[in-house]
């Protein structure tokens, strides 16, 4: 069974909406066994969406088309498909209903052109999962003699997700006859390049080409590392967690610290859950990073049991009016360490972390851009470690924020 994605909307194009929909609706197809070889943006054209949608049906089985279901006179994807089917779109009296009780509810008039979203090809059915005014829809239709099925899907994330997990990959394992289970479990690592854990796990990888099931994918994550995924395919649930676990702790095994999360885990996440378990609380000092690590922490729901607070330092009288640092330099390891120790002390936090450095893209107090320092403090005990980027502003930021969580779970696990 091949399915491919179709994503309309000239905004896409244009760069005005990066394209993260086919991305994860690729990544869905593959971890229920469904073949996905090509992916296609297109703008609100109907030549140009009729062509893409034959040309694509004529090379796969099933088309994931994503947008244009909107109620404005460039929302024609509906339109496009009812003419590839040879049907008419007809109101659909239950989507009608369903999209004016959707305003009602919220005190607002229903503008008359949603009306539009109702309706509905002859012989395609909608999608049950209806978060939003627009609805999903499944559209058979027969290209020389062959069957085949489009899903017409929103362009909203978080509608089209909803419909892609409940209607569409369900559909698409039944007209694929997939009985088996399958799914994927994600390691999160950092601290080691893409080709390094190839290297690490070249042994394992070979072994697995070989057996074929599980199978091992490297996605690369920019600042939040590597992702290591095992997908596996057994006849139960209860056998796939089986393979995933024995796979997990085999790889574990090999990478060691590499590994710090699973799945949606974050690096700031597992931090906190260290801190959580070991019953301490942190308290930061930034300077370089302007608030980035506090941010990155906060975003974690729950952190206010363990996050105390932090102090962003970034004139030279904050830190010493507030953190006792000295006057004199403040770029280098010695203030790092003042700051965390200065930032425990002042909020009464078990773990401190300070961080000073030259983000860019000029040097300061004779050092170059990308060189930060950074201290943790645990129960006392400070450690200092020094950084040198080769990046631009940001991403010395943001790299800076990263490894030292990173350094931080280390010195937490021990």
């Amino acid at each position: 069974m091949r399915c491919e994605v179709v994503a309309v909307g000239t905004e896409l194009l244009l760069g005005q909406i990066v394209d993260t929909n086919s991305s994860w609706i690729g990544e869905q197809l593959a971890m229920v066994g469904i073949d996905s070889h090509f992916q296609t943006k297109v703008g609100d054209n109907w030549d140009r969406i009729e062509a893409s949608l034959r040309h694509a049906l004529s090379r796969s089985d099933a088309v994931v088309v994503c947008g244009g279901l909107g109620p404005t006179q460039d929302d024609i994807t509906r339109d496009v498909i009812a003419r590839l089917m040879g049907v008419e779109l007809v109101t659909d009296p239950v989507i009608e209903e369903r999209i004016r009780n959707m305003f009602g509810s919220r005190g607002r008039t229903m503008p008359e052109n949603n009306l539009r979203q109702a309706q509905v090809p002859v012989g395609a059915s909608t999608i049950p999962q209806q978060p939003g005014t627009a609805p999903g829809l499944v559209c058979p239709l027969e290209i020389d003699g062959e069957e085949k099925v489009i899903y017409a899907v929103p362009g909203v994330p978080y509608e089209m997700k909803e419909m892609v997990t409940g209607t569409v990959l369900p559909d698409l394992a039944r007209r694929a006859g997939v009985s088996a289970v399958i799914a994927s479990r994600t390691l999160r690592t950092w601290g080691q390049s893409e080709s390094g854990l190839a290297e690490t796990l070249a042994e394992r990888i070979t072994e697995l080409d070989e057996i074929g099931n599980p199978t091992i994918a490297f996605l690369a994550s920019g600042i939040e590392g590597l992702k290591v995924r095992v997908t596996a395919k057994a006849d139960t649930e209860e056998a796939v967690a089986t393979i995933l676990d024995e796979e997990e702790t085999l790889l574990r095994g090999i990478l060691g610290d590499l590994v710090f999360g699973l799945d949606d885990q974050t690096m700031a996440s597992v931090v906190l859950d260290q801190l959580r378990e070991q019953g301490r609380t942190i308290a930061i000092a930034e300077s370089v990073t302007g608030g980035w690590l506090a941010a990155r922490l906060t975003d974690v729901p729950g952190s206010s049991d363990v996050f105390l607070g932090s102090v962003v330092s970034y004139a030279s009288s904050v830190k010493n009016q507030l953190l006792s640092v000295p006057e004199g330099p403040v770029i280098n390891p010695e203030t790092a360490a003042q700051m965390a120790e200065g930032v425990a002390a002042l909020m009464g936090a078990d773990v401190g972390i300070g961080i000073t450095g030259v983000a860019g893209p000029g040097e300061a107090e004779g050092q170059k851009a990308g060189t930060v320092h950074y201290a943790t403090t645990i129960d006392g005990v400070t450690e200092t470690s020094t950084l040198q980027f080769p990046f631009a502003r940001d991403q010395v930021r943001q790299f800076s924020v990263i490894t030292v969580l990173g350094s931080l779970r280390l010195r937490l696990n021990g």
